[in-house]
């Protein structure tokens, strides 16, 4: 039998642990950080999916949708680490569970639109075997990806804001201009975003000294002062919303697997028409493969894994595992599974490889058993993290030559349209185009690769999408 340091040896030479100038305890550290930001979606992802109904008026259970958002996580999360040796973790993905929830299974049953959903992946896994996915991801300039980067930065800060109830939308009425505002009415009232306050600003404090764990630690240290909060305060004055920080009257709950395996691949082209069919199939892949790509992309270079052209390592196993993760989300009904940004919080904390995918995906498999205390952490203690991830992700602005409009349009359209329309691919496309645009306008057309000539005009059809379904039924 080997030794522990025989062990220890072979498990750090795998995943280049040392190599990559990491240690075990940052790797934990860093996985314990991404399962917590990321883990509301054991408790919203069931919400969304068990909260809509299908053409037959059918509703997903929501004990079994927690099973399997937690399984899928899990699996995928940790066939990332091993197989791509990258901090990546993945989920449920929020937008592409409230389109299969409030665009697909409307038009069908819940199996046919889960079907949609793996065929979708399906075509990811064969553009990922053939190269094409990483091709493109390569022909991206670096400038470019930066500003990816920094605009998922911005994005993920607003998510934590928002999230937080920091920032909250103002209600479509007659004379508002304004579509966003600070706390619930125009000021910052109550315990929970108190918490989040100090949150921030602990976080941040502790990442400017440079203190080993700083995110983790104010996760767990807002945790424990809203718990307080919430025993103390009156219950009925605080809004905590989708995670009340109480400690659960059971810790134990048995999971539900009775959705795997409810799926019907091709059912949706016997439910709607073929036209319908097609864009739906489209619109998801479409969302899918460019989010994945600005995560892949910012995390990666956040970590400093990126090489001298700034491609993405093990780029070819990492898109296939994010395709196979599609599949097996909609495998087990829920919904496609993708790449999370939140896996920054784990680079924040000092996670260089896969094997702080480990630590993640072993917490979602407890999270199948003792899901009522994985709902203690409430969005308030957890959004600091985000507000600091973005703080990190912000710095990469600096690598950006703004003087050239060539790259300096595209990336500004880029990092803007990310969180003023709430979507990475929106962002993804609006610098595609620009980029494209822009290099012909100044006389620079042969600059651009013929990838991104292709992807600028996908992405055209993409935002032309409703006139062309219209024009085409």
């Amino acid at each position: 039998m080997p030794s522990s340091a025989a062990v220890y040896q072979r498990v750090d030479r795998y995943f280049r642990v040392s190599e990559r100038g990491s240690t075990f305890g940052r790797e934990t550290r860093g996985g314990i950080a991404t399962f917590f930001t990321m883990a509301y979606i054991l408790v919203l992802n069931p919400i969304i999916l068990s909260g809509a109904r299908d053409v037959n008026g059918a509703q997903l259970s929501y004990p079994q949708v927690v099973t399997v958002t937690a399984l899928v996580a899990a699996v995928m999360t940790a066939l990332m680490g091993l197989t791509a040796n990258l901090p990546l973790a993945l989920a449920a993905g929020l937008g592409l569970n409230t389109m299969v929830a409030y665009q697909v299974a409307p038009l069908m049953s819940w199996p046919d639109a889960m079907g949609l959903v793996v065929l979708e992946g399906i075509i990811i896994c064969l553009l990922a075997v053939t190269g094409l996915r990483e091709a493109v991801m390569n022909a991206i300039p670096m400038q470019l990806k930066q500003a990816i980067s920094v605009g998922i930065g911005m994005f993920i800060a607003f998510i934590g804001m928002v999230n937080a109830g920091f920032v909250t939308r103002i209600p479509d009425v007659a004379g508002t201009t304004v579509p966003v505002r600070l706390g619930a009415a125009g000021e910052l009232a109550g315990w929970p975003v108190l918490v989040f306050c100090l949150g921030v600003l602990l976080a941040l404090s502790l990442l400017a000294r440079r203190v080993k764990g700083a995110i983790l630690l104010s996760i767990v240290a807002m945790t424990v002062l809203a718990i307080a909060i919430n025993q103390i305060a009156d219950i009925d004055d605080l809004d905590w919303g989708l995670t009340v920080p109480a400690l659960p009257s059971e810790v134990v709950a048995a999971p539900d697997f009775g959705l795997i395996g409810a799926f019907s691949v091709f059912g949706a082209f016997g439910k709607v028409s073929l036209i319908t069919a097609l864009l739906l199939v489209f619109t998801l892949f479409l969302t899918d493969f460019f989010d994945t790509m600005g995560t892949a992309v910012a995390v990666t270079n956040e970590a400093g894994l990126l090489d001298e052209q700034g491609r993405v390592p093990n780029l070819g196993r990492l898109l296939f595992v994010d395709g196979l993760a599609t599949v097996a989300g909609g495998a087990a009904s829920g919904s496609s599974n993708t790449s999370y940004i939140e896996s920054a919080a784990g680079v924040g904390e000092g996670a260089r490889t896969g094997f702080a995918n480990l630590i993640t995906g072993a917490l979602f498999i407890l999270a199948l058993f003792f899901a009522p205390l994985a709902a203690v952490v409430p969005g308030q203690a957890a959004a600091p993290a985000l507000v600091a991830v973005g703080y990190l992700l912000m710095t990469q602005v600096r690598h950006i030559d703004w003087t050239d409009p060539g790259i300096a349009i595209p990336a500004f359209l880029t990092l803007a349209l990310m969180p003023f329309t709430f979507s990475i691919t929106n962002g993804i496309g609006a610098g595609f185009i620009a980029y494209v645009v822009v290099r012909t306008a100044l006389g620079r057309a042969r600059e651009v690769h013929w990838l991104l000539w292709g992807a600028a005009a996908v992405f055209v059809i993409y935002f032309a999408i409703n006139p062309l379904e219209e024009l085409l039924a």
